[in-house]
């Protein structure tokens, strides 16, 4: 009889339902690859912040996901690896074949962003449901090899994926982001809805005529609960952000922190809009780009220029000073130069007709090359007559400028007289320079390799050598 009753009770009792859990299938959009063949495609919208939106936003989003599972290895760690760049042209190519996507050149990086996005998303998902326990630690036995995924995994990426999960490294980040990110201050309450859909979303509501939203009235709107209450510290962030927002110019919001940052104390992010999504970038929001913090290597660059330019500008600065020491120089010479032969007059000859003394002058060298703002002509030398013996003496070479011809008639003023119609006599040259001026303590000095340039002043008696 007992036998009977349990027997009978075992028919009686409900089927057990521990072993049959109701899951979610293998998402593949085979709704897009059927219309993909029927060459029906879908056509896609963007805000102002470049942002994907529209009825067909989440679609798009959940065929990237597919596209990513299909492709893209578990085993990819980096998704900025170039290896993966044949794959990511094929996700690229299989999305313009399903969906009409204009200015494919700004769109594309976009799509391929949200796809890296899909993939950690992905290895998220397969470490949290094979890898952990329920209370979200690693397990210590080796997990099984996923059979409802095996269109998307091989046996070799799983192996290779448990050990890069194993890994202690890994172990030590995937703790620290899990408690940074179990107790957010100011949680998200919009679940999947993301900031551009709810953004969309307030827009339609109100029926409003703007293009976007402020990112700290998006902010807000994300921690609204469904009772619609908000939250006490949240209020206060957002009229903190008011209140900047009247003080703080827009100029200034791009070159340093946006007011929603600056209320929440919190430092901004390189190619990101704090309360605005996936997808906003500086240069979309501000219509140009924020300025960032070179890297070393700029900043490596950007010392060696200056290095250079210092060392320009050290050699310039000396050859300034170099001349200005030059200049002062030839001044203080030629001063000299005409105190001390006040009483001491060069000799000036002729050769034509006849070989004779034809007057008294200086040699004035220390003013280059010109004479009259025209060049001195070679084998010359730039002379002042003060005496003239022979009224009717012609100038070697006559003074175009002043139309002067006669010796007697360049008195007081500068005349170009030939180097070998001329002698220092019982005199030498101020500030001797031997690789200059080499004179010769005979009874004619005579001025040996003689240079225009030279920045010392030959002063003497002239005779014909």
């Amino acid at each position: 009889m007992a036998s009977d009753q349990e027997n009978s009770q075992d028919a009686n009792a409900p089927d057990d339902t521990s072993e049959k859990e109701i899951t979610r299938g293998i998402t593949i959009m085979k709704s897009i690859i059927r219309d993909r063949d029927k060459a029906v495609t879908y056509n896609v919208n963007w805000n102002a912040d470049n942002q994907l939106i529209g009825s067909n936003a989440a679609k798009l989003a959940s065929y990237i996901g597919t596209l990513v599972r299909m492709h893209i290895p578990i085993t990819a760690t980096r998704w900025s690896n170039k290896e993966l760049g044949s794959a990511k042209d094929k996700i690229w190519t299989e999305i313009l074949r399903s969906f009409n996507i204009e200015d494919t050149t700004i769109r594309k990086k976009y799509i391929l962003q949200l796809a890296g996005k899909r993939h950690r998303g992905w290895r998220t998902f397969l470490t949290n449901k094979y890898l952990k326990d329920k209370e979200i630690f690693f397990v210590e036995y080796d997990p099984e090899y996923p059979v409802k995924y095996a269109i998307f995994i091989t046996e070799e990426e799983w192996v290779t994926f448990v050990a890069q999960r194993r890994d202690e490294n890994f172990k030590k980040v995937s703790a620290t982001n899990r408690e940074r990110a179990s107790n957010p201050t100011y949680a998200y309450k919009k679940g999947r809805l993301g900031y551009a859909r709810l953004e969309e979303k307030i827009l339609d509501e109100t029926k409003s005529d703007a293009t976007s939203l402020p990112p700290h009235v998006l902010w807000k709107e994300a921690r609204v609960g469904k009772d619609g209450t908000v939250r006490d510290d949240v209020q206060h962030i957002y009229d903190e952000c008011e209140t900047l927002s009247q003080s703080i110019s827009t100029a200034e919001d791009q070159e340093n922190r946006s007011v929603l940052s600056r209320a929440l104390n919190v430092p901004e992010y390189p190619g990101r809009v704090r309360g605005k999504g996936h997808g906003c970038t500086p240069t979309s929001l501000y219509k140009n780009p924020r300025r960032r913090n070179p890297s070393n290597q700029e900043v490596m660059e950007t010392l060696q220029a200056l290095q250079a330019q210092v060392l320009q500008l050290q050699k310039d600065n000396e050859r300034y000073r170099c001349m200005e020491k030059c200049s002062s120089q030839l001044k203080e010479t030629s001063e000299k130069a005409s105190i001390n032969c006040q009483n001491k007059f060069p000799e000036l000859y002729l050769s034509s007709p006849t070989y004779r003394l034809v007057g008294k002058g200086k040699v004035h060298n220390t003013s280059g090359d010109l004479l009259h703002h025209r060049p001195l002509p070679d084998g010359h030398l730039k002379v002042s007559v003060d005496v003239v013996l022979d009224k009717d003496a012609l100038l070697p070479i006559p003074d175009i400028v002043s139309e002067t011809t006669l010796l007697r008639d360049a008195i007081g003023s500068f005349v170009a007289w030939p180097l070998c119609w001329f002698a220092l006599k019982n005199y030498k040259c101020l500030n001797y320079d031997s690789k200059c001026v080499q004179c010769l303590s005979i009874l004619v000095l005579v001025c040996l390799n003689y240079d225009s340039k030279c920045v010392h002043s030959c002063v003497g008696l002239l005779v014909l050598v």
